[in-house]
This record gives structure tokens, C-alpha cells and sequence, in this order.
């Protein structure tokens, strides 16, 4: 076994790689941009290196630098996580030329897979069931166009050298076929260094299942069962689970046996992942293999009783495989949720900013257990444009998919973060979803139950106005002592004292009283509602809250003139206008256009002088690898570009000038 290894990655993968090699006495090395250099990762490991900037492509990218800080520190193994250079073949050649051992595939195999359309020539003859579709080498798009043409509609094309997602567009239409090619090109050549696609046929109503295999040294291949990642939003995961719901004994054996025969075509060595698209009958066809350890690797653990990092080290240390495949068995079931920082109302695009709360239940860290969290961020860390979304992993184990699906609910119920947009209320929506529940799971699951996901209310107004109440009277509470003239109430001799709250919700104001009875009691009062408040401090955040008949248990957090209010319902943020401090304050200006979030301009598809009508696309950001589409709000015509293509924005920057049409 090594005594020493460097982790090339960040975040919530570094340290649970971390978390295992300390487990069995491994040293490890952390590698980090300047943006990491306090990063949770960076603690997590015995030493650490600073490799370059904060832009991936200036540190984490940069696999000369990571190999010169290998050898500095005398590691005898490089593991990879995921991302980056996961599953970059030069590095894994790299690494083998330095002397170094690569936790990981060797390079011809992540070779082999890198290319979908040459993996799925190898799975081919391999006898692994492909979707219809061309994956060739012609690129040219009326080529394409034709292909699809002949393969027939609902298409989806893919960047060959793709993942996560990102360079993918479903087209309906011969005539929407075009410009989705040119985006979809467009972001695999930002994401992957080549803009080279395939298209296939696009499978209504799939099911993403997807096998675990391992491999070893000396010959040994096993399965270690399925995960289904049908739950996805823009072709990224959302939630995944294990065992798929509906599996047979016999498709899983027939699944397994392919995936198997997959990485044996390839002499895969390591962690791998087949993915599938399945059909609601049972068919399923090779999508792609990932040639690494794969974000929802928990959930196999959970059910399986192993440690995969554990089983990545052994393996790359030249050892057999821990178990063979009759020594192998599912136990419960288990759901793994992926808490992003993005604002689902808006299509998901990524937030940033800085942690203020990041509160979760009691959970195990980085191990198998009823409630596991694996996060790579601590209360108080910024989120950055830099990387990807994801904050933390939420795992739950049960002994039933009911029994862990009910530990889920209660575990996003009890996960509160402010700060920034995240998807927490969202998974709440999407886990309590009658299509979840029921386990109808295909790809689709989020657009079939939109309207149950989306613009939904959660926490009522008046439930989070009697959570800021009971806050400003615990703080208050805290602050008197016997002298009448300390409080902060407006107490006064004879009468009742009323104090004004100014609120503001989502844009929208609200004015509520909160009045101080002679008694000692209180009355709130919010529009034409009026009724008696009384509010007990739990501790920390915790409020218990009765306002008229209903009482709630109440967790608030202030910053400043900001409030976020989290109950059974969900949360609602809120604001307190201080009259005073916003004097003076007016609107926006009607033609402004701004970015949704940091992020570089990579398209501007107008001229100053354009009429443009409502809805169409004037500009393209890019932020956290995605593309995002800026368009005109209404008719009118182009006055003024701010910016150029290539320019890095920040949020809420003004991208350009519209004149509102006549």
C-alpha cells in the first residue's frame, strides 16, 4: 500500500479521498489555486501545494505543475477524483512516465472510452446494444443535419468527448437542428477542447441506469449492481438512487454482464462506470462509460457495504479485488441528493456568493451510515463562478426505498443555507413529488411534474413575519435587564406600544405591526389579519411560534436588515426596510439588460441599431462550464453594447442598452 499519495482535485471529492486514505494511514497532499488556498480540502490533508490561479485551466488543469508537486513531496500516487483531469489520458501517461501511480485507468482505456463514437464502435463489437445513431468522424453540418434527418425526430446531439451533461441539446425539429449543432459544438469546444459531436436517436421516456464495475491487475472484473439517475435537470443529475426501483434479477444479471463485458474490451483497471439509457420495458442500450469514480458513488456504497476509494487505493497498490462478484449483496436501499448552489426559478442558473448559514442534520461525514453528508464546504466559504455548483451530497440508507426516502425528507427539512440560491427546497418538492413517491422515474420526471416543482408556495407570509417577530423579541429579550429605560420595545407607563415593519418579499412590500401590550403580550398585525403572537427562543435559531390557533417551530437567521425563515414548509427570505437608510432610493432603468450571474460574454448575436423582438436571443455567458442565454425582454431596438465577447462580467453588470419599442 502507498505511504504517501496527492490528491489533483478539490472540494468535496479531495476530501473524501482524503477521508479514506487517513482511515487506513495513508499521508496525502493537497494541490490548490489561490482561490482554495483556506479551502476545506486544502485542511483536510497532510500538506498542501499551491499550483496557480483560480481559472481551472490556471491550476487544477495544469498536470505538469500537479506532477512537479507529487515529486516535491514525495508521493508515490496521484488520484484524480473526478473532473478535471479524471479522465485525461495524457495526464495518466504523465503520471506513468514520472514514475508515478495513477489511482485510476490506464491511459488506453480512458483512450479507448474518451471518444463516445469510438467507444461505441469497441461496445459494438463487443456485443454491448447501442441506440440508433451516427458516430463517425464527419462533422460538416448539412452532413448532420441529413443523419438526423434519417435517424428521425425527437434527436439528441452530444459532444463525443463530453460529460456532465454539457455539450448535449435535444431537437425536435429539422428546423431548430442547425443552431442547436452550433451551440452544442460551441460548449463541448469550451468544456472539452474539441467541438466534435455525435447524434443518436432520442429515446422517449428513458430511464438512466448505470453499473458500477471495478477491475483489477490481475484479471478480476466485477459489477457492484446498478444506481438510477433518471432524476435529471439539463441533462445533470439531480438524484440518484440504488437499487434502481422495478429492477429484475435477471436484467440486473444481464445488465451487469454487459457492463462488465465493456470495461474487459477496454482491460479496464479500477473504478468505472456503464451508463445505460433504458427503455420503460426493460431495453437498454450502451450510452458511455465513465472512466473514473462517479459523484453518486455513495449510494453504491451504502447498499453494498464497501468503501470505493478504499477498493481504487487497493487495486492501484497492485492488489485483488476486495470481493469477488458471488461475495457481493444489496442491502436497503439508499438516495443520494446533490445540493447545488442555482436558483431552480430561474432554469438553474448557478449562484454565487458566500455561505452564511450552511446548517445540516446530524449526519455521518464521508462514510456508510443512515444519514451521511459529504460536503466540501464549511459555513462561512464564498462560492465562486470558478467551479462547479455542487456544495455538498446529501446519502441516505434505509432499510426499504420508503423507509430512505422518508430519512431524505426529514434530512433536506432539517439542511437551511443563506447566503445564496440553492436547489434545498427544490429536492424537497421533487423527493415529496407523486412521480418520485411512486418511483415512475424516467429523464422527464422534473418537465412532466412542473407544476408541482416550480412556483410553488412554500413558508406563508405570515408564518415568516412571526419568525422575524419572534427573533427582534429575542434579541430584544437579550439585550434588557431590570432597568425599565434599557428596553428596546418602546415600553411606556400607561398603554400599549406598536412597532413598524417594513418587509420586503420577492420584490413585493408588505407592512406589518407588532404590537407590545401592556400585559407583556403581543399582537402581530399583517393586512387585515390581527392576532396574538407569543414566541418562546429554543436556543440557537430554533423559535417556537404561535400565532392565533397555529404554532410552528421556527428556525431564523439575521444579517443585517436580512431575515431567512425556515419552517416545515420550506423557507421564505425577507428583508427589513429601514426607512431611513433607503431614503432616496429609485427604480431601475426600464432598457437595462443584466448579467444573471458571473460569468464570460461568449456570444452577442446584435448590432447597436437592431430591432429585436421579445424573447429573442441577444447575447450568450457562459458560467460554472454551462451556457446561458440572455434575451430581449421585449420589443424594442438595440442602443448600446457594454461589453464584448470575451469579456469576464459580474453579476448584475449591465451587458447592454435596449430602447423599449413605440
Amino acid at each position: 500500500m502507498f505511504d504517501k499519495i496527492l490528491i489533483a482535485n478539490r472540494g468535496e471529492i479531495a476530501c473524501r479521498v482524503a477521508a479514506t486514505a487517513r482511515r487506513l494511514g495513508i499521508r496525502t497532499v493537497a494541490v490548490h489555486s489561490d482561490a482554495d488556498a483556506q479551502a476545506k480540502h486544502v485542511l483536510a490533508c497532510d500538506e498542501a501545494v499551491h499550483i496557480g490561479g483560480a481559472a481551472p485551466r490556471d491550476s487544477y488543469l495544469r498536470w505538469e505543475r500537479i506532477i512537479e508537486a507529487a515529486r516535491r513531496t514525495g508521493a508515490q500516487a496521484i488520484h484524480p477524483g473526478y473532473g478535471f483531469l479524471s479522465e485525461n489520458e495524457a495526464f495518466a501517461a504523465a503520471c506513468a512516465e514520472a514514475g508515478l501511480v495513477f489511482i485510476g485507468p490506464p491511459a488506453s482505456a480512458i483512450a479507448a472510452m474518451g471518444s463516445k463514437s469510438a467507444a461505441k464502435v469497441l461496445m459494438e463489437r463487443a456485443g454491448v446494444p447501442l441506440v440508433p445513431g451516427y458516430h463517425g468522424d464527419r462533422q460538416d453540418a448539412d452532413f448532420l443535419l441529413g443523419e438526423a434527418d434519417r435517424i428521425g425526430y425527437p434527436v439528441l446531439i452530444k459532444a463525443s468527448a463530453g460529460g456532465g451533461g454539457k455539450g448535449m441539446r435535444r431537437v425536435d425539429r429539422a428546423e431548430d437542428f442547425i443552431e442547436a449543432l452550433a451551440s452544442c459544438k460551441r460548449e463541448a469546444q469550451a468544456s472539452f477542447g474539441s467541438d466534435h459531436v455525435l447524434v443518436e436517436r432520442y429515446v422517449t421516456r428513458p430511464r438512466h441506469i448505470e453499473i458500477q464495475v471495478f477491475g483489477d491487475t490481475h484479471g478480476n472484473y466485477v459489477h457492484l449492481f446498478e444506481r438510477d439517475c433518471s432524476v435529471q435537470r439539463r441533462h445533470q443529475k439531480v438524484l440518484e438512487e440504488a437499487p434502481a426501483p422495478g429492477m429484475t434479477e435477471a436484467r440486473r444479471r444481464e445488465m451487469g454482464e454487459a457492463a462488465v463485458a465493456a470495461a474487459r474490451a477496454v482491460g479496464y483497471v479500477g473504478a468505472g462506470t456503464v451508463e445505460f439509457i433504458a427503455e420503460q420495458d426493460g431495453r437498454f442500450y450502451f450510452m458511455e462509460m465513465n472512466t473514473r469514480l462517479q459523484v453518486e458513488h455513495p449510494v453504491t456504497e451504502a447498499i453494498t457495504g464497501q468503501d470505493l476509494v478504499e477498493w481504487q487505493l487497493r487495486v492501484a497498490a497492485g492488489e485483488r479485488l476486495p470481493r469477488l462478484q458471488d461475495e457481493l449483496r444489496i442491502e436497503g436501499h439508499a438516495i443520494e441528493a446533490r445540493l447545488c448552489a442555482e436558483n431552480p426559478e430561474a432554469q438553474f442558473l448557478p449562484a454565487t456568493g458566500r455561505l452564511r448559514v450552511f446548517r445540516t442534520p446530524e449526519a455521518a461525514e464521508f462514510r456508510v451510515a443512515p444519514v451521511r453528508l459529504d460536503a466540501g464546504v464549511r459555513e462561512g466559504d464564498e462560492i465562486t463562478p470558478y467551479y462547479d455548483s455542487m456544495i455538498a451530497k446529501l446519502i441516505v440508507h434505509g432499510a426499504t426505498r420508503e423507509q430512505a426516502l422518508a430519512r431524505l425528507q426529514a434530512a433536506l427539512a432539517g439542511t437551511h443555507v443563506v447566503g445564496l440560491h440553492t436547489n434545498v427546497a427544490f429536492l424537497r418538492r421533487v423527493v415529496a413529488s407523486r412521480s418520485f413517491v411512486q418511483a415512475d422515474l424516467d429523464t422527464a420526471l422534473i418537465e412532466r411534474e412542473r407544476e408541482a416543482l416550480f412556483d410553488v408556495p412554500g413558508l406563508s407570509l405570515p408564518c415568516a413575519v412571526a419568525g422575524v417577530a419572534a427573533c427582534v423579541l429575542a434579541e430584544e429579550a437579550a439585550l434588557q435587564d431590570d432597568d425599565p429605560w434599557s428596553r428596546r420595545d418602546g415600553w411606556r407607563l400607561h398603554g400599549a406600544a406598536r412597532r413598524r415593519m417594513e418587509l420586503d418579499v420577492g420584490g413585493q412590500r408588505h407592512v406589518a405591526y407588532l404590537a407590545y401590550q401592556h400585559d407583556g403580550s403581543h399582537l402581530l398585525q399583517l393586512g387585515e389579519l390581527q392576532l396574538p403572537l407569543q414566541a418562546r427562543a429554543l436556543g440557537g435559531d430554533r423559535h417556537d411560534v404561535r400565532l392565533g390557533e397555529q404554532r410552528w417551530t421556527l428556525s431564523v437567521y439575521r444579517h443585517g436588515e436580512s431575515f431567512a425563515v425556515f419552517g416545515a414548509d420550506g423557507h421564505l427570505s425577507l428583508t427589513w426596510i429601514d426607512p431611513i437608510v433607503h431614503a432616496g432610493e429609485g427604480g431601475h432603468d426600464a432598457g437595462r439588460l443584466t448579467a444573471p450571474m458571473p460569468g464570460k460574454l461568449i456570444a452577442l448575436h446584435v448590432q447597436p441599431g437592431q430591432r429585436v423582438a421579445k424573447g429573442q436571443a441577444l447575447a450568450v455567458m457562459e458560467a460554472m462550464k454551462m451556457e446561458h442565454s440572455i434575451v430581449a425582454p421585449a420589443d424594442g431596438v438595440v442602443q448600446e453594447l457594454l461589453y464584448g465577447v470575451g469579456d469576464q462580467v459580474d453579476e448584475g453588470a449591465e451587458l447592454l442598452r435596449l430602447q423599449p419599442a413605440d
